[in-house]
């Protein structure tokens, strides 16, 4: 009962805040809810320990958010001015200003006061982190916060990094220490085992060696798994996650770079029919690759099967097909010399970037799916689905659009908006970055609501 031995709120929120920054929160996760539960209940009768305390009060805001609890933005009116402006009195509480800014993106649509108090927290940090160098500990957490927020970090990689500087920490707990680096080692050798298992497995199907003009990119994949799907008991999902991530990585070079128009019409329409017999209408090395989709595809549906009851084969092969026609669509404005519009290009790149296909893979292997969150998920996608395949995309064509048009690859948003509105590179990549921020507002609501597949 590591949080029921601790009496004051405030240390009982700093205790949640460091075990999930560790990667040791899914151990107490009982007592978390609680704890969380216990302080979203009587936040409005006891108030004395986060009165006038603006670093109490953003990590309050920020952990009953990211735990589903609704709270206002009115919380932080009393550290404004008249005009909006966070109070000068509050210019020098960096510790404050930082949990303001994390805080901040937890942000729901029509926020301003959170709006305009991220902008101004960041302004002051900044200027923090050139002034000033004397608490290393809080330095490396601003300068951290600043180049991407906690709440788009990977849970994985943020636990290595701040268990080193959680070290640096005058006022940490030597017990907690020991226990996250014991814990990331045991963690990392069940990922080792994950990971040995999806190589085998990779190396068996051989569409690594087979397929030399596609990216063989095993390892990245599984990252972006274990990165993600922290817990030891999520192995499956990690598998799982990794093969399918796999698979799209190579299917993506081949309608993206290899194939001919012909080839990827008749492909789609093989995937649409799921019927191995059909296989022998491919050219030699769709074959191959037909193979390997289907056998896996199948072997995951029926390891589902055999553990929840569910037949899922209709359903995963619905959104195989709808991928490859997503696909096919980027094909075929390729070859006629299309640009989208940009609204036409979200409409068709959210699917096409493959997130929504693993995320409904990785469903399968929690042990709670039905009949009725399948058919969601296939008739109507879930806001949170699409919410984070489309930030997958468009993050993505900020970060390697150049590299993928010379391969030869269509336009990506930055482009389309810069040829649907006359506007420069830089101020097509502002409204792209405008864009991601508003989809995160529409995942923060979808979170708070909890409601997955609804």
């Amino acid at each position: 009962m590591m949080l029921g031995n601790v009496v004051d709120p405030l240390e009982k929120l700093e205790l949640i805040d460091t075990l999930q920054r560790l990667g040791l929160s899914y151990h107490f996760d009982a007592e978390i809810n609680k704890t969380l539960k216990n302080i979203s209940t009587d936040r409005i009768s006891t108030v004395a320990w986060k009165k006038d305390n603006l670093y109490a009060t953003a990590l309050e805001f920020r952990l009953l958010r990211q735990n589903g609890y609704k709270v206002d933005q009115d919380v932080f009116t009393c550290f404004m001015d008249d005009v909006g402006n966070i109070k000068s009195s509050l210019n020098q509480d960096f510790k404050g200003l930082l949990s303001l800014y994390e805080a901040s993106y937890l942000i729901l649509e029509g926020e301003t006061i959170l709006e305009n108090a991220r902008e101004l927290a960041a302004k002051l940090l900044k200027q923090y982190l050139k002034e000033n160098n004397d608490h290393q500990y809080l330095w490396m957490l601003v300068d951290h916060a600043l180049e991407l927020p906690l709440h788009w970090r990977m849970p994985r990689l943020e636990a290595r990094w701040f268990i080193d500087v959680y070290e640096k920490n005058k006022d940490k707990n030597p017990i907690i220490l020991e226990l996250a680096i014991l814990d990331y080692n045991i963690v990392q050798s069940i990922h080792q085992e994950d990971l040995r298992y999806v190589s085998t497995w990779w190396e068996e199907l051989g569409l690594g060696k087979r397929f030399n003009f596609a990216r063989d990119r095993l390892m990245e994949n599984f990252l972006w798994s274990a990165g993600m799907i922290i817990s030891p008991e999520d192995g499956k999902s990690r598998i799982f996650h990794t093969m399918v991530n796999a698979l799209i990585t190579v299917i993506d070079d081949v309608y993206d770079v290899y194939g001919t128009l012909d080839e990827l019409e008749l492909f789609t329409d093989v995937v649409e029919r799921w019927d191995i017999n059909e296989i022998h209408r491919l050219p030699d090395y769709m074959k191959i690759y037909y193979h390997a989709l289907y056998n896996s595809v199948n072997e995951m549906a029926f390891d589902t099967l055999k553990e929840q009851g569910i037949d899922v084969v209709p359903f995963l092969k619905k959104l195989w097909t709808d991928l490859c026609k997503a696909y096919l669509v980027e094909a075929k404005w390729y070859y006629t010399g299309y640009t989208p519009t940009l609204q036409e290009y979200i409409d068709n790149a959210w699917i096409s970037v493959g997130g929504s296909l693993m995320l409904a893979h990785s469903y399968l292997v929690t042990d709670h799916i039905t009949e009725e969150g399948l058919h969601n998920i296939q008739e109507n996608y879930s806001d949170i689905i699409y919410g984070s395949s489309l930030i997958i995309r468009l993050t993505n064509d900020l970060g390697t659009s150049p590299h993928e048009l010379k391969r030869g690859d269509i336009p990506k948003s930055v482009q389309c908006y810069m040829y649907e509105s006359g506007v420069s590179e830089e101020e097509a990549r502002e409204h792209i970055r405008k864009l991601i921020d508003a989809t995160w507002k529409k995942i923060n609501e979808d979170q708070m609501a909890k409601l997955p597949f609804s």
